[in-house]
């Protein structure tokens, strides 16, 4: 990841996964690292309907260096349950907020 100088540049992730972050507001690789993958992925599929599983695996690899397959092998029930607790903190978040 040091040798990277964007995000496309990162492992498993190219032009395309750079373009989608960029619709949620993440341009650089030190956003990406300051918000990991999960919360990077949630504002992703927030600004671009429709995204797949395969970007929170990719994020996660170019994270972790470890390769999109192993990440989807090891890591998948516990990324999907950070998903799904971080998109209803934020559903709960908007609900709080309603008069």
């Amino acid at each position: 990841m040091e040798d990277a100088k964007t995000i496309s540049e990162l492992k498993s992730l190219g032009q395309k996964s750079q373009e989608m972050l960029a619709c949620a507001g993440i341009t650089t690789i030190a956003q990406l690292r300051d918000l990991g993958s999960v919360e990077a992925f949630v504002r992703t599929k927030r600004a671009v309907p429709g995204i797949s599983l395969n970007l929170l695996w990719a994020l996660e690899s170019a994270l972790s260096g470890e390769p999109w397959q192993e990440v989807s092998r090891r890591h998948r029930t516990s990324l999907l349950l950070a998903v799904d607790e971080r998109e209803k903190n934020a559903n709960n978040s908007l609900q709080a907020r309603r008069p």
